[in-house]
């Protein structure tokens, strides 16, 4: 059985894979939902994307994980993949759930079209990314009661991790991934992950549901991760 290391996107902590926690578990696997530095639980504490990274790295080792799958969800796609490269043969598998990827030399700001949006938003709210209001769930295949645990469970996202550059030490066409595509979020994967697609070690898998699926279908991606780590 595989040991999941799961990481939420931004603004959210550890509570959010609260429901698909369970279905790993009850297939033997197991199963460590994290919280990154500056969020959730951990407001206040310092960070930019190299702490996210280490935060990730460190969970690994501390907890001494052996056959990792680690799975990275929005934002978070961009630390998990670095940190990926960096747990050598601890690793087994990385899932990355509706997420953006990280360029070596890049940042998320710099990846993402809407990028420039959000440097300009989190320059003018005292360094941190505001949380959405529940209105900009809509059309996520969310319910009403999703949504609140989504906006009660977020927390300022701190800026410092969308702007510093990521640092691959291992190219992402190496890894053995999955990514997972969100229908409702987008029909088609970006460019990036495209290209990244067409390695012999990278599978697409999409799911009918919007960008938080750990809220809005947590058994199907529970399944699609069970399924990724028999891959591994």
């Amino acid at each position: 059985m595989a040991e999941f290391l799961l990481v939420a996107g931004a603004w959210l902590g550890a509570r959010a894979w609260d429901e698909v926690v369970p279905e790993l578990r009850a297939a033997g696997h197991g199963t460590h939902p994290l919280t990154l530095s500056g969020l959730a639980e951990k407001q206040g504490v310092p960070a930019g994307q190299q702490t996210h990274v280490q935060d990730i790295v460190d969970e690994v080792e501390r907890l001494d994980l052996r056959d990792v799958v680690l799975v990275g969800h929005s934002y978070s796609g961009i630390p998990v993949g670095q940190a990926a490269g960096r747990i050598g043969d601890r690793l087994a598998h990385v899932v990355f759930v509706d997420s953006n990827v990280p360029a070596d030399g890049g940042s998320f700001v710099s990846s993402w079209p809407g990028g420039r949006a959000v440097a300009e938003a989190v320059a003018g709210n005292g360094g941190r990314w505001a949380p959405l209001a529940a209105a900009d769930f809509a059309g996520q295949g969310l319910t009403d009661e999703q949504i609140a645990r989504i906006v009660a469970g977020s927390t300022p996202h701190p800026g410092a991790t969308l702007t510093e550059p990521a640092v691959l030490t291992r190219p992402l066409g190496e890894l053995p991934a999955t990514y997972v595509k969100c229908l409702l979020d987008g029909a088609e994967p970006s460019d990036d992950v495209a290209e990244l697609l067409k390695s012999e070690r990278w599978q697409l898998v999409e799911l009918d549901t919007g960008h938080w699926p750990m809220f809005s279908q947590p058994r199907e991606l529970a399944r699609i991760l069970g399924r990724a780590a028999g891959e591994s």
